[in-house]
């Protein structure tokens, strides 16, 4: 990525439906900001690990509706290519890329819907810390939207670093 340019950047916005809690902070999708190459993977890591995420793994999305109560979640597409449906049944459907990467907020859902034979995501979390895993309409709710409000805002932007769009994004929002 051109350092001199700003990443293009998508912002998605879910409501609290009833069974997915979702948030009031934007999800963050990045388009093309992340390496593609042979070791695009560790790449990705190391970047995200630069930004104090870390905590993570290497595969692809689970293909049911599901979020994390307890973390934000960063996504790394570093090969072949998904769709994905977020904030739960009636939310977006959002095709991702290699090169491509995606901040979900604690609570938003995020299903695999389809996926290219190839698809390699790399996932992390500020500091390190591990998520739950949730499924929409199970478990105790109140305690999930206690755990959600918990969850800090991070201070630096896995993809863009300090002073990144997440950081800015996140900051308009009350």
């Amino acid at each position: 990525m051109d350092k001199s340019t700003a990443p293009r950047i998508e912002e998605h916005r879910f409501a609290d439906d009833g069974t997915v809690p979702n948030s009031q902070l934007p999800l963050i999708v990045y388009r093309a900001v992340l390496d593609t190459g042979p070791d695009a993977a560790a790449v990705c890591e190391r970047r995200f690990a630069a930004n104090g995420w870390s905590g993570g793994w290497r595969g692809g999305i689970y293909p049911y509706h599901h979020y994390h109560s307890t973390a934000h979640e960063a996504l790394g597409v570093v090969r072949g290519s998904a769709r994905v449906r977020l904030g739960g049944d009636a939310g977006a459907v959002v095709e991702l890329r290699a090169g491509d990467a995606v901040v979900i907020t604690a609570g938003v859902a995020h299903k695999g819907e389809a996926a290219s034979p190839d698809l390699l995501i790399v996932g992390a979390y500020p500091g390190g810390r591990g998520p739950d895993l949730r499924v929409p309409g199970r478990g105790d709710r109140e305690r999930v939207l206690d755990n959600i409000k918990r969850v800090a805002r991070p201070t630096v932007d896995p993809v863009c670093g300090r002073g990144g769009p997440l950081c800015a994004s996140w900051a308009r929002t009350a």
